[in-house]
């Protein structure tokens, strides 16, 4: 069944340039514990956005994926096959590229160096053990993307996190991302999200979608391809809880590392870029700030929530004067439009 939402005003849009907002404003302070961010940066609910507005990694591999989505949608229905190369051509482009020079992921190296091989197997090139936050900081173009099924959805979330992060909590993470980008976007209430996340959790935790991965599950040394996937569902659902008691009861104005993980693995990743965005649900720019002055993955961390808050609010989410001055801004807006329309 195909479900097709209606998305928030501008929502595509809104979810890129927040993502990208949010690299931006938490490159520098990446690395840094909050004491130090501080006493550089000052009081964290008045960080101003660089300038230049550069990027990471996260946006530019975002938009690799967004491009490779376009083109495999362009041939036709998104499918495994038609999926896989496009967008495989286009992270082994980011990794050959002269700009790729923003501290990436040795994981997304390491992958895309073994995808650049004609003929090689993508499976090959996946790395099992790893499921660092690379597999899912730039997902949100599924969860933008009109007219998927839930099984496209899934499926295509999960393919471009194994092509470099082959651990199943990278994959379920990836899914799990793109799913509460897609939700947000099409009116789900925030106050809901996370039991709609832990129940979709639940309900995938079994499914290992092996047209998508084919047998991705074998590289790893689990006795069969449910029992692979399962691991990585039930450490989201740890972290997920995790989270739902941070929204209770974990104070704004403390570091949300502390809470829900510092976000260089995927789990965390997501579930620290929903707190912030949960406790600043209608002030985005606060909550990109929030997440921007963090101990852990900064720039990934805001990634995600900008995503999330973009998604919600659409593109008035952010101040004219930031997006007009986001690195690949025209790119940004471009993709965003084609989402919209």
């Amino acid at each position: 069944m195909t479900t097709t939402p209606t998305l928030a005003k501008h929502a595509a849009t809104g979810s890129l340039l927040g993502l990208a907002l949010g690299d931006a404003l938490g490159f520098p302070t990446e690395f840094n514990d909050v004491p130090s961010i501080l006493a550089k940066f000052g009081p964290w609910r008045e960080m101003k956005l660089p300038r230049p507005a550069i990027v990471t990694d996260d946006t530019q591999m975002t938009l690799a994926l967004g491009r490779g989505l376009r083109s495999a949608m362009d041939r036709g229905l998104l499918t495994p096959l038609r999926m896989e190369g496009p967008v495989r051509e286009e992270f082994v482009d980011w990794y050959q590229s002269p700009d790729n020079n923003r501290a990436p992921g040795r994981t997304c190296l390491v992958a895309c160096d073994l995808l650049k091989t004609e003929g090689r197997p993508w499976q090959e090139a996946s790395q099992i053990g790893s499921k660092g936050c690379g597999a899912n900081m730039r997902v949100a173009p599924v969860g933008l993307v009109r007219g998927l099924s839930d099984e496209q959805r899934s499926g295509a979330a999960q393919l471009q996190a194994a092509l470099t992060h082959g651990h199943p909590t990278a994959l379920a993470a990836s899914d799990l991302t793109a799913h509460a980008v897609w939700l947000l976007a099409a009116g789900a209430e925030p106050t809901e999200l996370i039991g709609l996340l832990r129940s979709y959790a639940r309900e995938n935790r079994g499914r290992y979608l092996s047209r998508w991965l084919g047998d991705l599950w074998t590289r790893s040394q689990d006795p069969t391809p449910e029992h692979f996937i399962e691991r990585g569902w039930d450490e989201c659902l740890e972290v997920l809880d995790r989270l739902q008691d941070a929204v209770r009861t974990a104070s704004p104005e403390s570091d949300p590392c502390l809470a829900t993980g510092a976000g260089w693995i995927a789990e965390e990743a997501l579930a620290t870029g929903l707190l912030c965005f949960l406790q600043f649900v209608d002030e985005p720019v606060t909550a990109l700030r929030r997440a921007a002055c963090t101990s852990g993955d900064s720039d990934s961390i805001a990634c995600l929530t900008g995503a999330f808050a973009g998604a919600h609010h659409g593109s008035d989410a952010w101040p004219t004067e930031w997006a007009d001055r986001i690195e690949y801004q025209s790119d940004l807006m471009s993709l965003g439009a084609l989402w919209d329309a």
